[in-house]
């Protein structure tokens, strides 16, 4: 067990070195927490050989564990200094929000699929999370009870972004969201300026739908 897990460590640190720095990810905060956060543990024991690899993975009910890049690019795009409270919307394997608690102050966490929000807490707990918090439900609403937001990130594709999600980002708050259709989306970071809101394209993606009522 130890050699696996230091085997697990070494490819934790090539992931980084090899897939996320060339890429242009840049926070050191960020890239020390892709070093700490053991993403074998959020796959199956079926599929850990590939955790550390550059591509997605499925976790079931057509749901990803998403490509190790695409993960920093949104992550890096929030600004996190360790003092903010974040939403996700689409907890799936529970990896983003890992990688969140590393980050923020707090990280509110909604799934739909009640299945994949238990495990995922589960597996959080285990690790030691103690400031994520779970909610199962339709993400497209979001969390307003616990808003307002410093940081908004959602790992599902949506034709538009989500009037719900807009009105719980705080002023001077941050936004990733990948909006475009089944196939293909813009990863978009919008921030909420004084003016108005602030859309940067971040590039092209690709992510299972948003599922909602909305």
């Amino acid at each position: 067990m130890q050699e696996q897990e230091h085997r697990f460590d070494l490819q934790r640190q090539r992931m980084v070195e090899e897939q996320l720095i060339p890429r242009g990810i840049k926070d050191q905060r960020v890239l020390d927490a892709f070093r700490r956060v053991p993403r074998h543990m959020f796959v199956a024991s079926a599929q850990q050989h590939q955790a550390y690899q550059d591509h997605p993975l499925p976790i079931g009910l057509e749901q990803t564990i998403s490509q190790p890049y695409i993960v920093a690019l949104m992550t890096e795009a929030l600004r996190l200094t360790g003092t903010e409270k974040v939403l996700e919307i689409g907890t799936g394997s529970g990896y983003q929000a890992a990688i969140l608690a590393e980050l923020a102050d707090q990280v509110y966490t909604v799934e739909r699929h009640e299945r994949l929000s238990e495990q995922a807490a589960d597996i959080l707990r285990k690790i030691g999370y103690t400031n994520i918090y779970f909610k199962i439900s339709d993400g497209i609403m979001g969390w307003p009870e616990k808003g307002p937001y410093q940081g908004i990130l959602v790992t599902a594709g949506t034709p538009e972004i989500p009037t719900a999600l807009l009105e719980q980002l705080s002023p001077e708050g941050r936004l990733v969201i990948p909006v475009g259709d089944s196939w293909m989306q813009e990863l978009l970071l919008v921030t909420r300026e004084k003016e108005g809101l602030r859309k940067i394209n971040l590039g092209g993606c690709r992510f299972v739908p948003l599922v909602g009522d909305d």
